[in-house]
Parts: structure tokens; sequence; C-alpha cells
């Protein structure tokens, strides 16, 4: 029996980075400010060399700012969750206990949590006042669809660490859940 051409096919993977407002926040107050220079040049101010030198930093300081924002974020695979950080990290789902989001100075990201206690704080989805993804919500709840549809058929819970050393209990809600 063929398949029809109308059915969709799950994705290979899903790549999620910071969308192109999130990437030109931090470069707004530079690109500001060399706004309010240019009437000054304009008027026939001064145009040092040295002035010329620092515009051409700036440019270049500016531009790779950019590219290397535009490579952060996280790619879900079959297999695990490639996280694109300086460093690039993978994740076995069989290794993610949960998946939480958390507020850190007013923005909301996506946190992995792992069986050995590590936590991973993922630079994209994202989402905070004038740092908004209108998707965040959904990107986060595809993100936990996708670890609990991959993450194996043996998969078990891992107490926190603190547990397996005599602790303090855990709280009647997730066990990674954070601290009071």
């Amino acid at each position: 029996m063929e398949q029809s051409q109308g059915v969709a096919m799950p994705p290979e993977c899903i790549r999620y980075r910071l969308t192109r407002p999130q990437r030109l926040l931090p470069v707004l107050p530079s690109l500001i400010g060399m706004t309010f220079q240019v009437p000054f040049w304009l008027d026939g101010a001064p145009f040092a060399p040295a002035l010329a030198t620092g515009l051409l930093v700036w440019g270049l300081l500016l531009c790779s700012a950019l590219i290397i924002s535009r490579l952060f974020g996280v790619t879900l695979t079959p297999s695990a969750a490639i996280v694109h950080n300086f460093r690039r990290r993978t994740i076995p789902w069989s290794n993610v206990q949960a998946i939480q989001i958390e507020s850190l100075f007013g923005s909301r990201t996506v946190v992995i949590y792992e069986a050995g206690g590590r936590r991973t704080r993922l630079r994209a989805p994202i989402t905070g006042f004038l740092n908004w993804d209108r998707g965040f919500e959904a990107k986060f709840h595809t993100i936990g669809r996708w670890w609990l549809a991959h993450r194996g058929p043996d998969w078990a819970p891992v107490p926190p660490p603190w547990m397996q050393w005599g602790g303090p209990p855990a709280s009647q809600g997730s066990p990674y859940a954070p601290r009071a």
C-alpha cells in the first residue's frame, strides 16, 4: 500500500535559536549611540584617523557578536539534545531527568536536568522583558514532548544526588524542583 503525500512525516531533528530581535537587542544601544554621532560628522566636525579605526573595530565586534549569537540554541535529535553554547554539548535523552522553565533576572529559560545532578540552562528558547519570544511556551512543550518520546523504554527516574547521601527530604512535587 502506498503512503499518501498528504501525510506529514515527523521531522528528523528540530533546531531552536534566538529570534532575530533577540540577536539584535544586545547591539541596539551601540547602534543608537552611533546615530547620535552622525549629525556631528555631517556638520563638518573633524573625523580623525583614530576615530575611523575605532569605528572599524566597533563594526567588526558588532558583526562578530551578531554571528556568534546566531549559533546559540539547541538541536533536538532522536538520540540526544545538542546544546549549542560557546562549547557544544550532547545530552542523551536517556540521561535527562526533567525539563523545566526557570526564571533568572526577569527572563524565563528552559533548563535540562541530568541524572548526575547537572543542570543545563539553554540560551534559546528564552523570553523576558525586551527579549520576548511569542513561541516560547510552544517551544518548551515541544522540547518536553520530544524528550518523553525519545527517552527510551528502559528509562527510569534517578533520585537527585542530595537524596542519595541522606540529604533533606524531597518536596511533594518534582524531585528536581528548586529548593526553597
